[in-house]
């Protein structure tokens, strides 16, 4: 009888107990939030940020994106490089101006072409590469681009990134004429190079390749797609130690030579610099199909059809590519 009028009396003041204690904390207590602990999310700085803390500096680095791909652009002043930002807004670009000192990209000496450029960024990115670069002239139109109407933007567009992982190093021009199936001979065309009516590239090519290749034989043939436009992955370009750019950029810079000859120098370099073999010139089809993904094309060795023909002029005519060679209208049907 006892125990049975106790029950329910430590039941309400438990009860009672539990109520008090609810609306104290409901009233002191708002801070306390029921359910799972959560940490404070850590303060992120800039690398240039830094704060002190009782004479301590205390700096928190902000990791860098790693970049599956970026484009490398050699341009100069009067060069239209808007084209990139148009048509690959999401693309990532450093588009150097060589020719300007206060660009936000530059380089020590407008000298060399994109070969300046080329080593520039290098070496002042070598410790954080992206996984792909792709080096590229500025204009979107021009008479190299392996293009039916000379136009970059498809050709960089249909690139595919996968055939570039798989080999290190990938020219963005397929068709052979100025370049392949053979442009240089050294030791020949060094002896050449007294009764030549106007010094070419190939005349020097057997001094500046030994002088930049000193642990690479001197080959008998040289031959590669001309135009210093192509793509590298960064473990083909950590390939070789940062020392070895700069000491091509040193050679640039050093060099009497002048910009057609140091320039081109390196146009028929490059391939070998990145570890391809002297004479580097796929079949059209296989290079077509592999890069830029055109494998139903009928095809000789050196081109396939309807892909690239060899402009009469190196400049193209006034209003391309809605005016063509004789000033007649052309069915251009890209963007503009």
């Amino acid at each position: 009888m006892v125990a049975s009028l106790r029950s329910p009396r430590r039941l309400l003041v438990a009860t009672f107990l539990v109520i008090a204690l609810f609306l104290i904390l409901a009233r002191h207590g708002r801070e306390y939030v029921v359910g799972p602990a959560q940490a404070p999310a850590p303060a992120t700085l800039h690398p240039e940020h830094e704060h002190e803390h009782g004479g301590e500096s205390h700096i928190v680095v902000e990791q860098k994106q790693d970049h599956e791909l970026e484009l490398v652009v050699a341009s100069v002043k009067a060069e239209n490089t808007s084209w990139f930002d148009t048509y690959l807004p999401d693309w990532h670009k450093n588009i150097y101006v060589a020719d300007d000192p206060h660009a936000p990209l530059t380089v020590p000496r407008n000298k060399g072409r994109e070969a300046m450029v080329y080593l520039t960024y290098i070496i002042d990115r070598y410790d954080d590469l992206p996984q792909n670069v792709l080096f590229v002239h500025a204009s979107r139109f021009a008479w190299h681009n392996d293009d039916p109407d000379y136009d970059a933007l498809p050709t960089l567009r249909h690139f595919r990134l996968p055939y570039l992982r798989a080999t290190g190093y990938v020219n963005l021009r397929c068709v052979w004429v100025i370049g392949c199936p053979g442009e240089i001979r050294p030791a020949i065309d060094e002896t050449k190079k007294d009764e030549a009516e106007k010094i070419q590239a190939k005349h020097i090519y057997k001094e500046a390749f030994e002088e930049l290749l000193p642990e690479v034989p001197l080959p008998e043939l040289v031959a590669v797609s001309c135009c210093s436009q192509f793509g590298v992955t960064r473990e083909t370009l950590r390939s070789r130690p940062r020392e070895d750019y700069i000491r091509y950029r040193e050679w640039l810079l050093a060099t009497p030579l002048d910009d057609a000859l140091n320039g081109r120098v390196f146009e028929f370099a490059w391939h070998i610099i990145f570890g391809k073999e002297a004479v580097h010139c796929p079949s059209a089809a296989e290079c077509y199909c592999n890069v830029f993904g055109f494998c139903d094309i009928p095809c000789s060795d050196d081109s396939c059809t309807g892909r690239y023909t060899l402009p009469p002029f190196s400049s193209l005519p006034k209003g391309w590519p809605l005016v063509g060679w004789q000033e007649e209208e052309r069915n251009f049907t890209g963007p503009l």
